[in-house]
């Protein structure tokens, strides 16, 4: 059994203010939220040392799993709402590097798991997922890393594929819409957009078949015709959001742990980036992984400010975590 001899340190630095993302800052935004991936970049995606017979862990995010699970316990974190506890545990990785592109390293699809740096999206998954291992996993799952790692994975993976399994690149929820109701689907979360008064919104999704060219695994046919009909299901039935000069309105209905998902202008597309609602301050911000912020943080701008600064951005969708734990009823 391998067992760690040092654990992380926990990082926070000052938030950067937000800022509005135009021309280059807009695509680069969408690329990293709807899987427009750069073989060249894959070695960013393997930093530190490898842990034998588990190719998706370093021993770096072991350590980070380590630490964040063992600092949950120790401050109750555990006897938390799920909500809750998201909030509070996503608190304690803001300065985490952004790193986009995150889940396309070279080769087929594979589970990928970094707690090192992060995306708009895999802050969110991993969020979830840590909030469930405090509660789901036995006490002593540390004393056993490869134990804890494949238990860690496999919420990963329930939150990130279809129906919870890898099978494929278009297994994987590229769409956040679709990211939502398969979540929702199996008890994980409840959409709420609706709920709040959200609107639907006319706005055919498309991207990815629209934009081949920017996915090299829609080069497949079989990946390009799966994709097209995930679209086509997705356009079946309303999408509901939430425009932005209503968001001020609503607020005060969000909970802190909520997933918040930023809807966009962009044609063809569903929703720019994702974040964590956090009230601080008698307000309600957004905890985040942003491309102009370089690392996780909490906006400086409360959310129906920041979302006013942001040409590309129109709206949000609402989800609410539910106590279901992602590992119950395993098949």
């Amino acid at each position: 059994m391998w067992v760690v001899l040092t654990a992380a340190g926990t990082v926070a630095c000052s938030p950067r203010p937000d800022r509005d993302a135009r021309g280059a800052e807009v695509l680069a935004d969408v690329a990293s939220l709807v899987s427009v991936r750069s073989p060249a970049e894959g070695d960013d995606l393997v930093q530190g040392d490898t842990v034998p017979g588990l190719p998706s862990w370093t021993r770096q995010d072991w350590e980070v799993l380590h630490e964040t699970v063992t600092w949950a316990w120790q401050n109750r974190v555990d006897t938390l709402a799920v909500g809750d506890r998201i909030a509070r545990i996503g608190e304690t990785f803001v300065g985490t590097p952004y790193l986009p592109r995150t889940l396309d390293p070279p080769g087929p699809e594979r589970l990928v798991v970094n707690l090192r740096a992060m995306d708009c999206v895999t802050f969110v998954e991993n969020m979830l997922a840590l909030a469930h291992f405090v509660t789901e996993v036995p006490r002593d799952v540390l004393d056993w890393p490869e134990r804890a790692m494949r238990s860690y994975q496999e919420l990963i993976a329930r939150v990130r594929y279809r129906g919870g399994r890898l099978a494929g690149y278009p297994s994987r929820l590229h769409y956040f819409t679709d990211w939502l109701l398969d979540n929702e689907d199996r008890g994980l979360i409840k959409i709420i957009t609706a709920d709040l008064g959200g609107s639907v919104d006319p706005g055919p999704i498309s991207f990815m078949t629209s934009h081949r060219d920017l996915y090299p695994q829609l080069v497949d046919e079989q990946n390009h015709q799966k994709i097209g009909r995930v679209e086509a299901r997705l356009n079946a039935v309303p999408r509901y959001y939430i425009r932005e000069g209503d968001v001020a309105a609503v607020v005060d209905r969000v909970e802190d742990g909520d997933i918040i998902a930023m809807t966009t202008t962009v044609a063809g597309l569903d929703v720019a980036h994702t974040g964590i609602a956090l009230w601080k301050g008698g307000g309600l911000h957004l905890m985040n992984a942003p491309l102009v912020g370089k690392s996780v943080l909490i906006s400086d701008k409360r959310l129906s400010g920041r979302l006013q600064g942001i040409t590309s951005q129109d709206g949000i969708m609402v989800a609410r975590p539910l106590e279901q734990p992602p590992l119950a009823g395993r098949n």
